[in-house]
């Protein structure tokens, strides 16, 4: 069995294609999963932290 160049290049793509598409659904729906809301709420207010400040 031969695989040609543009045979190769085409799995990859499409693969390639499938593999980004999986990684975003994933992202999403660990971001929009209810059991994160309370880490991301914490995540959203600590930016504003008092304590949180460069070293002088």
């Amino acid at each position: 069995m031969d695989i040609g160049h543009d045979t190769l290049v085409a799995m990859a793509k499409s693969w390639g294609l499938f593999y980004l598409i999986a990684l975003s659904i994933g992202v999403l729906v660990y971001t929009f999963w209810p059991g994160n809301r309370k880490r991301f709420a914490r995540a959203k207010v600590s930016v504003l932290d008092k304590e949180d400040r460069p070293w002088r």
